[in-house]
């Protein structure tokens, strides 16, 4: 097994439980894991990056519904436009808590926003916006505030020939735009919730449909086997939607949002999952008490 250290995560359970894995997968003996087999997926929105007060690509979305509804207000009567214009909080705590109906209703104003345009064109949005908006809280780019223990233990993985997967259920083509340069990851090594695609005349455009199912509960096991044609052997989430993928890993860590002072402490979308990880014994990492580093 390659040494490389979690420098950010302190000497503890959680640290020693990821180390002993690894050392068993790798190793000659019952714990012992294909190299071919060793498939990793992580959630994105609070288990690679912040989610709060909401996941970062509806901060996103919800600035281009904005100057949507200027061209087009009869929208301004429908949902999820209604909700953005309105600020409705109840609506918005169902995006944060990521409510399988009120992400369906997202996604397909989404796919409907950006249908018929090239994936450059879409890139290009995305990159303008993540070079210009700040978290309104914490007042940095979102790209600044992505989990430094995770990005080691992606590190740790791939020096331990893991194949390291980001499955979410966001959109896999915004997701895919930053892959590379945050998460050192290829952009093919993304999963997520994802519109169809048309080739015609020689251009590849996005059409108004989904790609399949969503990327949530269920769905991400579904999608992960799809992709790559293997379950994981180890995966990491934070919420009641990662339930699924986690008990489809040989070995689950799941995300603790505790630390009020460093990023935020929050329970919401998370009771189940916290209760499945008590009863299965998975791993819980205490953002408090297991970084000594968050960003």
């Amino acid at each position: 097994m390659s040494q490389n250290t979690l420098e950010s995560w302190t000497d503890g359970s959680a640290k020693q439980a990821i180390l002993d894995f690894v050392t068993a997968a790798t190793a000659p003996g019952p714990g012992f894991v294909e190299v071919a087999d060793r498939i990793a997926t992580f959630d994105n929105d609070g288990t690679l990056w912040v989610e709060q007060p909401l996941p970062p690509q509806f901060d996103f979305v919800f600035r281009t519904w904005a100057e949507e509804t200027k061209a087009d207000p009869s929208l301004a009567a429908r949902q999820p436009y209604k909700a953005v214009l309105g600020q409705d909080h109840e609506f918005f705590k169902g995006v944060a808590a990521q409510d399988p109906q009120v992400l369906a209703t997202l996604l397909e104003a989404f796919t409907h926003s950006w249908a018929g345009t090239t994936p450059q064109e879409f890139d290009a949005q995305v990159r303008a916006w993540m070079t210009t908006v700040r978290h309104p809280t914490l007042g940095v780019p979102y790209t600044g505030l992505v989990y430094r223990p995770m990005l080691e233990l992606f590190d740790f993985l791939h020096a331990n020939r893991f194949r390291v997967f980001v499955c979410s259920g966001g959109g896999r083509d915004f997701m895919r735009v930053f892959a590379e340069e945050t998460w050192g990851i290829p952009k093919e090594n993304v999963i997520g919730s994802a519109a169809a695609y048309t080739y015609s005349d020689g251009r590849l455009l996005r059409s108004g449909e989904l790609l399949g199912s969503l990327d949530l509960g269920a769905g991400k096991p579904e999608h992960i086997y799809a992709h790559t044609g293997r379950l994981p052997v180890l995966a990491g989430g934070n919420a009641d939607v990662d339930i699924e993928m986690l008990a489809a890993a040989r070995f689950a860590l799941l995300v603790d949002h505790d630390d009020e002072q460093r990023e935020f402490a929050y329970t919401a979308g998370a009771e189940t999952s916290m209760a499945k990880a008590a009863q299965l014994g998975w791993t819980v990492v205490s953002m408090k008490n297991d970084w000594t580093t968050v960003f």
